[in-house]
């Protein structure tokens, strides 16, 4: 690996755009590979590295001189709303390096929402099936992190979100593409199309040889034409017959059932059998924050689904829980469509609805006067939890499930989600 990129960074005037966890590790990568090259590494934040071969550029115009060098290693999380990039500058990130460089086969997982679960599956089974495998990516683990230690015989299961994506011109062997629906309208110049595009690089330089996987029931009209991709395709309906019956409460509902269908079809690919693949469903056991139970307390079963940030996540849990009687929801507004959720929410059997800053409290002014609702605005995640703990009727269940992302009050959806189980446990405990 080192070696096949070398080319690529020699000589060559290199920025690290971004210093969270993918660009300490992309720092790290080209340490190793040049130990003694200049770099320069950009952030907003204020940086702390002891290396003499560094320029560091701190503040709100980190992001001025980008077209002063040859290489960008951009993170995920910054937009490119107002850059433009002048011909002369690559800007690129470690998920097109990995594609194009690491020595390894590949399956790349992308999705608006499934795609940790799927990623998690497919990992699993190929486990079972005896196979070498990684699981890396959006998922936690940066891709090149330990990148030494992979062999042509190692199967690298990579979550990709868009941002990843995004600047990528490389295909994986395996493209799975769960669903595509409204989400980070914020990030792209284009919206909603900027989005789609982003998506999509997942599976536009696929070979011939290669395999796409997507989802059959949701369909990929008007997003993409199928006729023109190259690879071999698998359509996945939701519907479609499972080889082994599923009795994990860690995998309830249909969007799970599709996502251990989809798992199914990229774990075939690589040669596990459905022996091995049934055991890794059998003993899957959930991922935090994605319809994860906290507990019972109190005599109310609370789940945290703090992942679901867009409308038709919540959907989906909350028909996959069937027992909820309290919703809390809201988060930071990206622009989304609320109007079919807010039609959703009147039409469901969810008696008490919480909505929380900013666009909790858009949806409750919407759906408050509805029938058998009842509607509350909290100020924040302490005063619903409190809230629900007043309201749901005992033997049912609280759902926190956002519908929309954590970043007005919270650094990522995973802090939001600490924050619920401590409060629900605090709040929780008998007088």
């Amino acid at each position: 690996m080192y070696q096949s990129a070398a080319s690529m960074f020699k000589n060559k005037k290199v920025l690290i755009l971004g210093f969270g966890r993918e660009g300490m590790s992309t720092y790290r990568f080209l340490r190793n590979m040049y130990p003694d090259m200049h770099l320069t590494i950009a952030d907003k934040n204020e940086i702390k590295l002891d290396d003499k071969n560094v320029t560091l550029i701190c503040g709100d115009s980190y992001m001025d001189s980008l077209n002063d060098f040859d290489i960008v290693m951009k993170s995920p999380g910054i937009a490119f709303l107002d850059v433009d990039i002048k011909d002369g500058t690559l800007v690129t990130c470690q998920t097109d390096l990995f594609l194009k460089f690491a020595p390894c086969r590949k399956v790349g997982i992308t999705g608006s929402k499934g795609k940790t679960t799927t990623s998690t599956l497919i990992y699993d089974m190929l486990k079972e099936g005896g196979f070498d495998a990684r699981l890396i990516g959006n998922i936690g683990v940066p891709v090149l992190e330990d990148i030494n230690t992979v062999t042509p015989e190692t199967i690298a299961v990579i979550e990709m979100s868009s941002h990843q994506l995004e600047f990528t011109t490389s295909s994986p062997e395996v493209a799975v593409l769960t669903n595509i629906y409204e989400e980070h309208l914020d990030h792209y110049r284009d919206g909603f199309r900027g989005y789609v595009n982003a998506k999509l690089n997942i599976v536009r330089r696929q070979k011939e040889s290669d395999t796409f996987i997507y989802n059959a029931t949701q369909g990929l009209d008007g997003l993409c034409d199928l006729g023109k991709i190259k690879s071999h395709k698998v359509g996945v309906k939701k519907d479609a017959p499972l080889p082994f019956a599923v009795n994990n409460e860690h995998l309830l509902g249909e969007h799970n059932r599709q996502d251990i269908l989809f798992a199914l079809e990229a774990a075939k690919h690589f040669g596990v059998d459905t022996a091995a693949a049934e055991r890794a469903v059998e003993k899957f056991s959930g991922i935090e924050h994605r319809m994860e139970k906290v507990g019972t307390f109190r005599g109310i079963t609370f789940y945290n689904d703090c992942i679901a940030t867009i409308p038709h996540a919540v959907e989906c849990a909350v028909e996959a829980l069937k027992n909820v009687d309290t919703l809390i929801f809201g988060g930071m507004d990206r622009g989304l469509d609320y109007s079919e959720f807010e039609n959703y929410l009147k039409k469901s059997n969810i008696k008490n609805l919480i909505g929380t800053p900013a666009t909790g409290h858009k949806i409750c002014d919407k759906i408050e006067g509805a029938p058998s609702k009842n509607v509350y605005k909290a100020a924040n995640l302490d005063e619903a939890v409190k809230k629900a703990y007043e309201v749901t009727e005992k033997g049912k269940i609280c759902l926190l499930s956002p519908a929309a992302s954590s970043y007005n009050c919270y650094k990522n959806f995973e802090e939001k989600g600490k924050h619920y189980k401590k409060l629900v446990r605090e709040y929780g405990k008998e007088d």
